[in-house]
């Protein structure tokens, strides 16, 4: 439809008989005209800044331009404190006019830079309010996953060993150098679990967080870089030494689907536990100065929709905040959501006040092996 509106508007350009008027005016006039075309054109491309874990289907994608006349354009740029930092330093010439990825962790930081245009939709109504993590609608909720250990059930029945029921037992000695994490100034899931053991252990009294995270060094501890590397390198899963892995919730699920033949049951469980598990919910914003604030508006819109949000699960392995949107079954089976009471949470507001120095703290214990 857009191709066939062009097309007429370059038809008339061409019959309106340049040759006859002054060269002068002939100039300017062709130059109003590209300049209008132009930004009609532009104006039907959509920049949305995304995270490298960032994954939907083609059919969605197509579906929106279908509905809307508008392209999407996804440009990955890092993790999500990776792309909040490249939109705070770019906010004067916008990489993109929309940001997906932004947490609740990371929202006081955004807020503290004003980077996004506030924008409430119409399709709010259908997420649950424990979601909506910011009242003043400066970003939207997208999707939930929870940050956990995961364990090899395998490793464990062929060693005769117990599954630990709490993060605490994996200081015991029975399960020392089998917990790989990953660390929380270079990846996402590093960084809840951080913070995860500052709400469950807090950050005063006769045990603390550093304590925990101290024994937890001394019990051979190994901290990789990212996920990936964790996950796939140190997982005793997948031939590594380490039984233990800081993962997600849905990484049991995931297994199954992605099996070579078909399982019976999930090879790895999750570790649950009071305040062990993180809470991380996902949003999209609309960065300020964008030109195009309709457009982007269509799109969150849509990221709410139905069919989107039943998209999310078996692309990125997290939850859709959708209420009405179907949960895939290996999801109910192999992945079923923490209770509020096994979740830890802390104020956004409060983490961007402290995590320079939780960080430089944890670095202190963790890699320098100073005593709390």
């Amino acid at each position: 439809m857009e191709e066939s509106l062009l097309s007429k508007t370059q038809l008339r350009i061409v019959g309106l008989g340049f040759s006859k008027l002054r060269p002068a005016w002939g100039a300017k006039l062709l130059l109003i005209l590209a300049f209008t075309l132009f930004t009609f054109a532009s104006a039907q491309k959509l920049t949305v800044l995304v995270h490298d874990s960032f994954a939907i289907s083609d059919e969605i994608i197509a579906d929106f331009t279908k509905q809307t006349g508008i392209e999407l354009e996804f440009l990955a740029a890092g993790d999500a404190g990776q792309i909040l930092n490249k939109a705070i330093l770019t906010q004067k010439s916008p990489l993109a006019d929309v940001l997906y990825g932004i947490d609740n962790s990371l929202l006081a930081r955004a807020q503290l830079f004003n980077i996004f245009e506030p924008y409430k939709s119409a399709n709010l109504k259908l997420v649950p309010a424990n979601y909506i993590f910011d009242t003043t609608n400066t970003v939207t909720p997208v999707d939930v996953g929870y940050v956990n250990f995961n364990l090899d059930l395998e490793y464990f029945a062929k060693n005769n060993l117990e599954l630990p029921q709490d993060i605490l037992e994996l200081n015991q000695e029975k399960y020392r150098g089998l917990t790989v994490v990953e660390h929380p100034a270079t990846s996402s899931p590093g960084l809840a679990f951080m913070l995860a053991t500052i709400a469950r252990f807090g950050e005063t009294g006769d045990y603390t967080w550093l304590d925990y995270w101290y024994e937890l060094k001394n019990n051979d501890l190994l901290v990789s870089n990212g996920w990936s590397d964790a996950y796939y390198n140190a997982f005793s899963r997948y031939g590594g030494d380490r039984a233990v892995v800081l993962s997600y919730s849905t990484s049991p699920a995931a297994e199954v689907i992605f099996a070579e033949e078909k399982l019976d049951s999930a090879p790895t469980a999750n570790l649950y536990c009071e305040k062990c598990v993180y809470e991380q919910i996902e949003a999209v914003g609309i960065l300020k100065s964008t030109p195009k604030l309709k457009q982007a508006q269509q799109f969150i819109d849509f990221m709410l929709s139905k069919g989107f949000q039943e998209d999310i699960p078996l692309n990125m392995f997290v939850y859709p905040v959708n209420e009405n949107a179907a949960i895939p079954k290996e999801f109910e089976l192999y992945s079923k959501k923490p209770t509020s009471e096994q979740i830890a949470k802390l104020d956004s507001e409060y983490i961007e006040e402290h995590l320079r120095t939780w960080l430089r703290d944890w670095t202190a214990v963790v890699e320098q092996g100073r005593k709390p």
